[in-house]
C-alpha cells in the first residue's frame, strides 16, 4: 500500500488515449475500463475552445449509439459547459428496493392507497416518525420523494447552502461566535437585518453557477479530474440487488482492520465514502453522524475514506483554503492515512473509519467518490444506493432506506 504512483505517471496513464483514436493505454485500478473513447489528438487544454469541444462531444457520442455509461455522460456535459450541476451529466437520483410499492404491499394496501396509517405499519412509533416527514400521521408517496425538484429537497438545499456559508469553519458544526459573525456580515452598520439584506447575501449577483469565488472550474481542469477519479469514480458500482463487494480494509487508527462481510448479518450495514476536501460531504457528515447515534444499536457503519475530491494541485477550491483545508492529492496510503487523520480530527466521527488503498479499490468498486451512502441488507446485498455525491448524497434518504431495512430485518 506504500507504493508511490506519482501524479504525472497518473496523468499520463490516463490521457495516453488522447493520442489516437481507439488507442487505449493500460490504466491504473482508480479508473474504470469503461472510461470514454476520446477522438484522435485530443486535448484537455484546448476544450476552452466551445467548438472543439463540441465537436469532441459528438465524435463521443457516436461511438456510444445503444448506451452511454456514466462516465460518458460526465464527459460529454463537461464538454458541453457543464458545471457540475444536479441533473447533468452522470448525476441523478438514487436507488432503492424500499419503494412505494414495497411499502404498501408490507403494509397490506394496495399500491394505488394514496396512504399508509400509523396502524397498517409494520415498525415501531420511532421508525414510523422517522418516514412521515411532513408530519401530518400517515406515510405517502411524497415522504418517501427525495428528487431534485421536490420542495423539501430544495429548500434543504438552500438551507444546506446557507448553512455552509455561515459554518466558516467548514466542520458541519455551527457555533454561536460564527452565527454572531454572519449576523455581522447581514447587518454592517445598521444594526438590524432586512429581507434584503439576507437575499443579497445569500443570493449575490452573478451567482448563478452556485459555486462560491474561486472555486468555479475549468473545462480542462473538469476533464483531467474526471480521469484521474477526483469529481467521481468512473465505476458505476453496484446496483440496487446486487451482492455488495466485500473488502478488508486497514482501520484509520491502525489498530486493525474493516473486512465489510463480517459486518453483514443480523444487521443492516450503512457504508459512507467520503474525504476531507469535499466541502458538501464536511458539512453533511455530522447529520450521518446524527443517523448512527441513532441506529448504532440496529445496524452497522462504516466510513471508508476515500480519493481526494478536491486536492490543491487539481480542481482545488478557494473555499477550502479559506477554511484551513487545503492539501495535495495523497500518492501513498501514508499520505492517504495523514489526510484521514486531519478529516477525523476536525469532524470527529464517532463510527469506525477504514482508509482506502491509495489504488482505489473500494472507491471504485462502489463508485464512492467523492461521496457516497449505501445500505446493505442482512444478506449482504445492496438494498439502498444514493446518487453520487455531492447532490446525491442525502442522509435523510439514507435513513429512511435505513429504517426500513431494519423493519424488514425485523419481521424475517
Amino acid at each position: 500500500m506504500s507504493v508511490r504512483l506519482p501524479a504525472a505517471a497518473l496523468l499520463a496513464a490516463t490521457l495516453v488515449g488522447f493520442v489516437a483514436a481507439g488507442d487505449q493505454a493500460p490504466m491504473p485500478r482508480a479508473v474504470s475500463p469503461d472510461r470514454p473513447k476520446l477522438p484522435p489528438g485530443f486535448d484537455p487544454d484546448a476544450m476552452t475552445d466551445k467548438e472543439r469541444a463540441e465537436e469532441a462531444a459528438a465524435w463521443i457520442e457516436e461511438q456510444y449509439p445503444d448506451r452511454q455509461p456514466e462516465a460518458v455522460k460526465m464527459l460529454v456535459a463537461i464538454l458541453r459547459g457543464s458545471q457540475m450541476m444536479p441533473g447533468e451529466g452522470w448525476f441523478g437520483p438514487s436507488k432503492t428496493r424500499y419503494t412505494w410499492d414495497w411499502l404498501t404491499a408490507r403494509a397490506g394496501l394496495d399500491p394505488k392507497d394514496k396512504a399508509v396509517p400509523k396502524e397498517k405499519f409494520a415498525g415501531t412509533p420511532e421508525q414510523f416518525d422517522a418516514l412521515d416527514r411532513d408530519g401530518d400521521g400517515s406515510i405517502t408517496k411524497a415522504d418517501l420523494d427525495w428528487s431534485d425538484r421536490n420542495m423539501h429537497v430544495m429548500q434543504g438545499n438552500f438551507l444546506n447552502r446557507v448553512f455552509r456559508r455561515m459554518n466558516t469553519g467548514n466542520d458541519g458544526r455551527l457555533t454561536k461566535e460564527e452565527l454572531l459573525e454572519y449576523y455581522d456580515q447581514l447587518a454592517g452598520e445598521k444594526g438590524y437585518v432586512t429581507p434584503d439584506d439576507f437575499r443579497r447575501l445569500n443570493l449575490p449577483r452573478g451567482g448563478g453557477s452556485g459555486f462560491a469565488p474561486g472555486d468555479a472550474p475549468s473545462v480542462p481542469v473538469l476533464v483531467r479530474g474526471l480521469f484521474a477519479g477526483e469529481i467521481g469514480s468512473m465505476s458505476e458500482g453496484p446496483q440496487v440487488g446486487d451482492k455488495a463487494p466485500d473488502f478488508t480494509l486497514p482501520s484509520q487508527d491502525g489498530a486493525g482492520t474493516h473486512t465489510l462481510s463480517k459486518l453483514a448479518g443480523k444487521k443492516p450495514v450503512v457504508l459512507v465514502t467520503g474525504n476531507f476536501t469535499c466541502g458538501p460531504f464536511r458539512s453533511l457528515y455530522p447529520d450521518v453522524e446524527a443517523v448512527f447515534r441513532r441506529h448504532k444499536d440496529k445496524a452497522n457503519f462504516l466510513l471508508v475514506y476515500v480519493r481526494e475530491a478536491h486536492p490543491s494541485d487539481g480542481w482545488g477550491m478557494e473555499s477550502n483554503t479559506k477554511a484551513g483545508v487545503s492539501l495535495k492529492q495523497p500518492l501513498t496510503f501514508g499520505e492517504r492515512a495523514k489526510a484521514c487523520d486531519q478529516f477525523c480530527r476536525k469532524l470527529q466521527p464517532a463510527m469506525p473509519v477504514a482508509v482506502d488503498d491509495i489504488t482505489d479499490p473500494v472507491g471504485a468498486a462502489y463508485s464512492g467518490m467523492p461521496a457516497r451512502l449505501y445500505v446493505i441488507d442482512t444478506n449482504g446485498v445492496v438494498a439502498y444506493k444514493s446518487g453520487r455525491g455531492p447532490f446525491g448524497f442525502k442522509p435523510g434518504e439514507m435513513e429512511q432506506a435505513l429504517v426500513l431495512s431494519e423493519v424488514e430485518a425485523g419481521g424475517k
